[in-house]
Formats: C-alpha cells, structure tokens, sequence
C-alpha cells in the first residue's frame, strides 16, 4: 500500500484531538497580561453534561440566612459543548437561580443546633474543593440578557471579617458583577467583614461598547495589588488591602427583590422573560513563574 494511502488514516484521529476543546497553553497566554509567564493551575472547561461536584459546590445561605432562591443543580445546564448555563427558574410566581463556589465562608451558614453555653454558633466547617491566592483568574461568558437578575465572578476568603487584618483575612474581590441590561459591569473589592468594619473600594460603572456575546474578565492578583481586565485590556485598578490568604471562586447570580423581602422578587422578573441564562465558557487560575 503507497505511504499516501496511509496519511488520512494516520491524520484523522490527529485531527480529531487537535480539534477537541482543551486549554491550549499557546492560545491561552494570547490573552493573559503581558510582561509576565503564566502557567495554568487549575480550571474547568465545562465540557461534557456533567457538572464536576469535585471542583464546585453550590452556595444555599447569605449572612446565616437561608437564601431560598439560590436553587443549585437545578438551575445548571452543562450542553455538551463546553459551556455551563446558569439559568433563570420561575415557580409559582417565584424566581431561581444558581450560586456556584469551589467554598464556603465560615460564617456563611447558620449554627449548628443544639447550642450550649461552650459552643459557638457556627456551623461546622468543611474543607474546600479549590481555593488560590495570588495569580491570575479569568471567565469567559456571556451576560443575561433579561432584568431582575444579575452576575458575578468573584473571590472570597474563608474567613473574611475574623479580624481587623485584611491581609490575613482576606478580601472580597469582585472580578465582574452585572446588575443591569445597559451593558454596564463593575469591579470592586470589600474588606472588615460585612457588619460596621466593613470598607470597600469600587471601579464605578464600566460602559461595555455592546453586551452582546461572550467577553473575558480576568484578574491579576499580585504582592502590589489588583489590576482587573476586560477582554486582555485594563478596567480597573486597586493597591489594596492585598489579601494574603487563599480565597475560593465563585460564579453566581441571584434575582433581585429577595433581600428586601422573602417572598416578593423584582417587578422585573417576569414570567415572559424566560428562559434566560448567565452563560460561562470557562473558569481558569494562572500562576507566575519566573
């Protein structure tokens, strides 16, 4: 048999590979901050139908209160093409939607019952599927396009608020939050807790030129501080506090109205409104090296 015969059989599944949708470290730095090396040291592309529970969980509680409209599996949709669907759920008048953190805040969830006069009212911690500090963290995804909900891709420490120090308690960095349908998205950092220490710095609101498709927001988290980007371009930067503990990532949306009032969501969310989703590509963490 001629050696050309030979080449599409030996070709094809080469092809095949190369075509499979996978981080390549190449194409991935095209996009990261320049004047830097990055290697990839985790993420998750989303591929498949299956959420992958070993790298994310699903956040049910807000400041010791239940958060009845964080509804977790339900509202997630893996299409089988690489991209995870963060969906907008209407039941009986109620709104839904999903909150997903690779862990938790110690403070986040109520006690555990029976308290006594020697336990604290916390609930039992548990050990985190990822956290990071420092690096660089990027998404890539399409906003919702209806009102009455919104998005972010942020960070979060474990222990943020336990004490005055911020760089040994962390920092909430907000590395993209969308409220609105205007195209408009922010970045911020929070730090002290969420009581009467609370501090907090903000980029203000950041015009968009369309909020149509999918778009990156990354964050390089260094020593010297933050600098947030959009699409490979700086938006926003912060000199601190610098937290100097690992954080865990989360993805999250939740619908309006319900923090003011248990039963009574936005009167923006609207049944006609569906379906509509948060819609990620992929979640990704670099590390600098020299």
């Amino acid at each position: 048999m001629k050696i050309e015969m030979l080449l599409p059989a030996v070709l094809l599944p080469l092809m095949l590979l190369c075509s499979c949708r996978t981080v390549c470290n190449d194409s991935a730095q095209d996009g990261l901050p320049k004047g830097k090396k990055w290697k990839l040291v985790w993420s998750d592309e989303f591929n498949g139908t299956e959420l992958d529970k070993t790298k994310w969980g699903f956040r049910r509680h807000l400041i010791q209160q239940k958060h009845d409209t964080f509804c977790g599996e339900e509202g997630v949709q893996l299409d089988g093409k690489g991209f995870i669907h963060l969906n907008l759920i209407e039941k009986d008048g109620q709104f839904y939607s999903p909150h997903m953190q690779t862990g938790e805040n110690f403070l986040d969830r109520p006690g555990d019952k029976p308290y006594s006069r020697f336990l604290w009212p916390v609930a039992e911690m548990k050990p985190a599927k990822f956290t990071h500090s420092y690096g660089y963290y990027e998404i890539r995804c399409k906003l919702q396009k209806k009102p009455g909900w919104w998005s972010a891709f942020w960070l979060q420490s474990p222990i943020i608020g336990a004490s005055l120090d911020a760089e040994k308690t962390g920092v909430e960095i907000d590395i993209m939050e969308n409220f609105t349908r205007d195209g408009k998205v922010s970045s911020n950092i929070h730090w002290g807790g969420y009581a009467k220490n609370h501090e907090h710095k903000g980029s203000g609101h950041i015009q968009l030129d369309s909020q149509d498709g999918f778009r990156t927001y990354g964050l390089d988290w260094s020593k010297d501080g933050y600098t947030f980007y959009i699409d490979g371009e700086v938006s926003w930067k912060a000199d601190g506090p610098v937290s100097d503990v690992e954080q865990f990532i989360l993805i999250s949306t939740e619908c309006m109205g319900y923090r003011q009032s248990k039963d009574k969501p936005s009167p923006k969310l609207k049944k006609e409104n569906l379906p509509d989703a948060f819609v990620v590509d992929y979640v990704r963490v670099y590390d600098e090296v020299e």
